[in-house]
């Protein structure tokens, strides 16, 4: 299997406090990981350092078989596909959804003096087509509603056809039609075999979206555990991350969770 990810004792400390502590992790370009864990968990420190925007405080970090310290971090991040909160925020409230999409081939937040060829807006056009967002490319980004931001932000991530994919609790703030468009969208795209490795961060087990293959729980920025999603999406390891008894359920592909 091709590495795409790797993290060999990676510890984070801000001021004085531990973030993460310790992470082992490896991600091959065939996987579809969830993280999950409570607030606070480092669950976005950690997609932070995967997305080579952050170093950590020790440990090794391999992002597409570069070095974290060693690598063109800005290449790099041409590289990886990411969606985040903190991105979102700096996009222009007036920027159209094609070049909100069409900036990432240039890694940029707003459309300046960058020249774009046909090829570029042939594949923002595409992407958007993916996302059902084909009628809204001439929107202004501030327009749209939460749902449909999160899909163009997808879109974006996905624009330099990246070798791995990081999405950050993509689901936040949809509601239930929102989510499940949302969800339908990033299943299809899990179980395509063209698509690239794929890591997404998430509070709630009942955003896990279908054909995703793996799991990492969370707390206190260390690992309960890890690996297949179908051996570490227990009831017994969500109730140590969660520091709570959870009762977890299945049902065709998709999960719930409850206090036990």
């Amino acid at each position: 299997m091709t590495e795409v990810l790797t993290l060999e004792g990676v510890s984070l400390r801000r001021d004085g406090n531990s973030i993460l502590s310790g992470i082992d992790w490896t991600v091959n370009a065939d996987e579809r990981w969830v993280v999950l864990g409570p607030n606070g968990a480092g669950k976005t420190s950690l997609v932070t350092i995967a997305s080579a925007r952050m170093h950590p405080t020790e440990g090794t970090v391999r992002v597409l078989g570069e070095t974290l310290g060693e690598a063109d971090t800005q290449d790099l991040r041409t590289r990886v596909g990411l969606s985040s909160a903190a991105l979102a925020d700096r996009i222009p409230d007036d920027e159209t959804v094609r070049d909100v999409v069409m900036t990432a081939a240039h890694g940029v937040t707003g459309r300046w003096r960058e020249e774009y060829d046909t090829i570029d807006e042939e594949r923002a056009d595409a992407l958007l087509a993916a996302f059902g967002m084909s009628g809204f490319a001439e929107r202004e980004f501030w327009t749209l509603s939460e749902g449909e931001r999160k899909r163009v932000q997808i879109g974006r991530a996905l624009m330099t056809d990246p070798e791995l994919l990081l999405l950050d609790e993509p689901a936040a703030g949809l509601d239930l039609g929102g989510r499940e468009e949302l969800l339908a969208a990033l299943s299809e795209l899990a179980g395509d075999r063209r698509s690239p490795a794929m890591v997404m961060v998430t509070h709630h087990v009942e955003e896990i979206p279908t054909n995703f293959t793996h799991a990492m729980l969370l707390r206190d920025g260390a690992v309960v555990a890890s690996g297949s999603l179908r051996d570490t999406l227990t009831s017994v390891n969500l109730s140590e991350a969660y520091g709570m008894p959870v009762r977890l359920h299945a049902y065709e592909g998709r999960w719930t969770a409850r206090r036990g």
